[in-house]
């Protein structure tokens, strides 16, 4: 519809069945290089050729590449040099980079995205987690697993009562509020491996956000989606049960193209 020859970078919108598009710029962007290398085809180099002339047929560029393995693109935030910054994201770019995991197993892909982005992820410790109501049974699976891997959960009272209720071991920590030792003092001992935090949103409490922040000073993973809580339970799996392999780009690039199984937790 725009007439665009070559590459563009096109940002959408979705809400329910609609989509909007916010901009279109007629140009390449940070997602080029990273498809380029998860497919193993040189886009802008065949960008160039469409807009010299070319035509996709004759360069052979007709259909989709589906590889056989999984390739995962995870942000860079400097939030480690801002103290006292909260790492809850908005529509305002924050990232200063992008890295990139690519593994047959998909809890591979993630775990070595995350560390590449600069999180260390703890093969054991303890585990705090403390979601908004409407996560709490959400990710009562990812706890168990968290628990059958051997992670010590702890939480505030109410994700508390909840992994309690289901079965899943657990230690109660106190609210900031609550007295001490809190959770902020747990988290600056270095006694927690990981946080596990989804925020209420406009109504964040200030105790997540002192949570968060304390996690970040003190170099510890903290995640604060469902989704991102799904994907490094993911990884953990994979670090616990698998071999952990570093491949050339190459070797990827030399399998034929195959559309991969649908990973489960």
């Amino acid at each position: 519809e725009l007439k665009v020859i070559g590459l563009m970078n096109v940002q959408f919108a979705v809400k329910g069945d609609k989509v909007f598009v916010l901009e279109v710029n007629p140009r390449a962007s940070r997602t080029v290089p990273f498809v380029s290398k998860a497919i193993g085809v040189p886009l802008a180099k065949l960008a160039a050729k469409v807009m010299c002339g070319k035509t996709l047929a004759e360069l052979g560029f007709t259909s989709e590449v589906v590889p056989p393995y999984y390739s995962v693109k995870a942000p860079v935030f400097p939030f480690n040099k801002f103290p006292g910054t909260d790492m809850l994201l908005g529509p305002e770019m924050r990232s200063t980079g992008e890295v990139m995991g690519i593994d047959e197993n998909l809890g591979f892909a993630f775990a070595k995205a995350f560390e590449a982005a600069g999180m260390k992820l703890p093969r054991s410790g303890k585990v705090f987690v403390s979601v908004k109501n409407a996560d709490k049974r959400a990710i009562l699976p990812e706890a168990r697993l968290l628990a059958q891997m051997g992670y010590e959960l702890c939480a505030t009272e109410g994700t508390y009562n909840a992994l309690k209720n289901a079965g899943i071991k657990a230690s109660r920590i106190n609210k900031i509020h609550e007295g001490r030792p809190h959770v902020v003092d747990v988290i600056k001992n270095r006694e927690i491996k990981l946080v596990l935090n989804t925020p209420l949103g406009k109504q964040t409490r200030y105790d997540d956000k002192q949570i968060r922040s304390a996690a970040i000073m003190g170099g510890i993973p903290c995640i604060t989606t469902r989704a991102g809580i799904s994907a490094i339970v993911q990884a953990l799996l994979a670090l616990h049960g698998g071999e952990y392999l570093v491949r050339r780009l190459q070797h990827y690039h030399r399998r034929p193209a195959a559309r991969p199984a649908t990973a489960k937790v």
